[in-house]
């Protein structure tokens, strides 16, 4: 089926409007606050109320409105051009493989047949990298990358890490061509701050969305890894499929995340949007640029955030916060240091949950409150062959301190 392209290429989501509806709103309410009674604009069908027929300072109020919403549009539209030369629109072809299904999920393809598959990106350096989505490049025997001028160029990939979700592309360009983004510092984000996601959603080429940071130290499940990705940005700006692989921008330019999946029962977006940080990418993504493999440390466990319910059924302190060991690993750090994992199971509304396993309260003397800080610190503050202090808990309460050399994280 050919793409059908819209006649103009900047989209602004509902999500923008709604915000400069709020901004309005805020704004005409402090005007307002400062009048000694309200001035309706609509009057009779034969009495029509100007700026010049408002008491002074009802009509300075409307003026700064009209001015202040025209600074938060002249804002944003400067946020999408300076951002524009530098996303990409990533086109790959990829050989069907049994059970494949096209590119919007109907019907089955044959075997041995081609898909397209399409994605976002943006230009990491001058040298010709390219970032985006792991799940945009798995598997593709060709690729080729777009940018919003009409140029293109066919790419290589140079690198990957699925447990990240990222990957590296190279095009073949001169320097002077590619124009990189400024990076952010994701560690530093806040619920509420301003967010813009651009990219190619639905195949709608170089579309930008709005929305702010919903929550941030997310734990998302990896598409095509079983260990999952810590300190994940969540937002409300619209991500659809196409848009992976896309950055995720500040009101300061600067690249915050990387588009990467939703929550949807139907496949679009519903608010709930996740970008991998920008920090994770810039840790990972000098290695693969390298040609090598990125390397986690590993502990060897599956486990889950300790609940109130399983801490009384284990006769622990009331209150205690920490990450319960639901499995250990044959063979695997954990088990060569003795942890244990869980070998009971609690009905908990109709449900059996597995508890009785140590619980992690603390790693190198820093206290965690479930399992989501244990993963995140492991993945950011820790390396294959470092050796790391556990604090936990043994069924009765018992603390324990126990030394883990850690390992080098298996593949997927």
């Amino acid at each position: 089926m050919s793409k059908h392209k819209v006649l103009f290429r900047t989209l602004v989501s509902v999500g923008a409007i709604v915000t400069l509806v709020i901004v309005a709103t805020l704004a005409f309410s402090a005007g307002l606050a400062l009048s000694p009674q309200i001035y309706p604009i609509a009057q009779a069908a034969d009495t029509r109320t100007t700026l010049e027929s408002l008491p002074a300072t009802s009509a300075q109020a409307a003026v700064q409105v009209n001015q202040d919403l025209a600074t938060f549009e002249d804002a944003i539209t400067q946020i999408y051009a300076r951002a524009l030369p530098s996303v990409v629109d990533i086109e790959v072809t990829q050989r069907v493989t049994s059970g494949s299904t096209d590119r919007f999920g109907f019907g089955q393809l044959p075997d041995g047949s081609f898909r397209r598959g399409e994605g976002s990106g943006f230009v990491w350096d001058t040298d010709g990298h390219i970032v985006t989505n792991y799940h945009v490049v798995q598997g593709a025997e060709t690729v080729k990358v777009i940018f919003a001028d009409g140029r293109s160029a066919q790419a290589e990939v140079i690198g990957s890490d699925p447990d990240a979700e990222l990957a590296v592309l190279q095009v073949d360009l001169p320097a002077a061509e590619l124009q990189p983004l400024v990076l952010g510092d994701s560690d530093a984000l806040k619920v509420g701050q301003l967010t813009f996601a651009i990219g190619n959603p639905f195949g709608q080429d170089f579309t930008m969305t709005t929305g702010i940071v919903s929550a941030v130290g997310r734990t998302i499940s990896g598409s095509n890894s079983s260990f999952s990705i810590p300190e994940v940005i969540q937002t409300d700006a619209s991500i659809n499929p196409g848009n992976s692989g896309g950055p995720l921008i500040n009101r300061q330019g600067e690249v915050i995340g990387i588009n990467t999946m939703i929550v949807s029962e139907t496949g679009s977006s519903s608010g709930v949007g996740f970008a991998i940080p920008i920090n994770t990418a810039k840790r990972i993504i000098p290695t693969l640029i390298a040609g090598e493999a990125y390397k986690y440390a590993w502990l060897g466990i599956s486990g889950a955030s300790l609940t109130d319910d399983i801490a009384q059924a284990m006769r622990l302190p009331a209150g205690t916060q920490g990450a319960l060991i639901i499995e250990v690993v044959d063979n695997s750090p954990a088990a060569q240091a003795g942890l244990r994992s869980s070998q009971q199971t609690l009905s908990i509304s109709g449900q059996e949950v597995p508890y009785g396993g140590d619980v992690i309260i603390a790693i190198a003397g820093e206290p965690i409150t479930g399992i989501n800080e244990l993963i995140a610190y492991l993945a950011e503050s820790t390396h294959p062959g470092d050796q790391v202090s556990l604090t936990v808990l043994r069924d009765g309460g018992n603390q324990e301190n126990v030394t883990v050399t850690l390992g080098v994280r298996p593949s997927s």
